[in-house]
């Protein structure tokens, strides 16, 4: 039962990995310099990784806009934005997985009379704001910085194009450990307040219960990227401005600086030991950010490079995501409830002791079944890993093989 109401959550976890965590690799694989298999690849191990380690500062400010505290609660809102997601994403449009869930908790709080923390919500759609601005100057300063390098160091083209690419590979590595480190609170945030599993003690490192979640959600980005992300790359790559190698190497970088600063509590607190601020950890729209950083490098070359058709079209998906997401989660709430008598969550009240009770009780079988899915899961990364470097290595020499032919047929 209690795998079933995370289903809605495993979905909505697809759903970002097929819209938001593409953008980490769009501007790479859209300039043609990374394939799609080895971004994915590469996505979908370091979403899993930011996500698990890093997941719980942004996962806290979700509660504080609105602790759901029933699990068919939790379950109705994850499903409301999935959808709303899921939706979007049919129509190529880069939306904010942030947004869905902020809008389906607000439509919580309406329907259960609870109160919206009005600070919380403001910094979040604050960092709605900032993010892209944030990301556009990152992206014009670190486009700068390269061409000055480039023209400095005047480094043949064809070497300069092979450290782009590793550069592109080690900041998109960089740029989806942010996405799951920030984003996997709209994953699996609304779930913690009334979810309890047994803590996992692998002996060199120990699982507790929102980390488990963290895990599973981890799992369902994967799936995401690999299955459904290619469409919302090639958007976001291809169709808002045309990028360089260098260009969509410091989208990427610049998209991952912003992600990274809010999740990173470290951060957070070595400003507040400066009499700084702190930088607030809030779940950060990553298709916000990376489109504000594909604009600034379109800005800095001349607007007359940006697709204005594509971009007011992301505008509206944005704008009508967690306005769709907030009244598909009131009315669902409403179903939920009174057609199927499923307790949805209840005003001002801690989480459902029934749900609670009822997780424990099967918290021990739910946590072996995530401690035989992690073996499962680092068994198959073995094998994956082996056969993508296998097939590489079969490519790369017949490759070879083709070229010396090539030569040897001139002479």
């Amino acid at each position: 039962m209690i795998l079933l109401f995370l289903a809605s959550g495993l979905f909505l976890g697809w759903s970002l990995g097929a819209n938001d965590a593409s953008n980490v690799f769009g501007s790479a694989v859209g300039s043609k310099m990374v394939s799609f298999r080895t971004a994915a690849l590469i996505a979908s191990v370091a979403v899993i990784l930011g996500a698990v380690i890093q997941g719980a500062g942004a996962a806290d400010t979700l509660g504080k806009l609105g602790s759901v505290n029933a699990l068919g609660g939790a379950f109705t809102l994850a499903l409301a934005a999935a959808v709303t997601v899921f939706v979007m994403t049919k129509f190529a449009l880069p939306v904010s997985t942030t947004q869905a869930i902020v809008g389906a908790i607000i439509g919580w709080n309406f329907f259960t009379g609870n109160q919206t923390d009005t600070g919380t919500l403001s910094k979040i759609v604050i960092t709605w704001i900032t993010g892209p601005v944030l990301g556009a100057v990152f992206a014009v300063l670190l486009f700068i910085l390269i061409i000055k390098i480039k023209k400095i160091s005047r480094i043949h083209l064809f070497r300069f194009e092979s450290i782009i690419r590793a550069g592109l590979i080690i900041t998109g590595a960089f740029g989806a450990y942010s996405l799951g480190a920030n984003n996997i609170a709209n994953v699996m945030g609304v779930f913690i307040p009334s979810f309890s599993l047994d803590t996992i003690d692998l002996r060199y490192f120990t699982l507790n219960s929102s980390q488990q979640l963290f895990l599973l959600g981890g799992l369902a980005i994967a799936v995401g990227i690999i299955t459904y992300s290619r469409k919302v790359m090639d958007t976001i790559g291809e169709n808002i401005v045309e990028l360089s190698p260098e260009g969509a190497m410091v989208v990427v970088l610049s998209q991952s600086l912003v992600l990274f600063i809010f999740s990173s509590s470290g951060l957070s607190s070595l400003f507040v030991r400066a009499g700084l601020p702190p930088i607030p950890m809030v779940p950060v729209s990553s298709s916000q950010v990376i489109v504000g950083c594909v604009i600034g490098i379109g800005l800095y070359k001349g607007a007359r490079n940006i697709n204005f058709r594509i971009l007011g079209e992301i505008a509206i998906g944005w704008v009508s995501t967690p306005l769709i997401s907030g009244l598909l989660a009131f009315f669902s709430l409403f179903f939920m409830k009174n057609l199927f008598g499923i307790n949805v969550g209840q005003k001002g009240s801690p989480a459902d002791p029934v749900s609670i009770a009822s997780t424990v009780q099967s918290g021990a079988a739910v946590s072996q079944i995530f401690l035989h899915l992690l073996a499962s899961i680092i068994l198959a990364g073995i094998v994956a890993t082996a056969l993508y470097f296998l097939f590489e290595w079969r490519k790369e020499r017949e490759f070879r093989k083709s070229e010396k032919r090539f030569w040897e047929n001139m002479k």
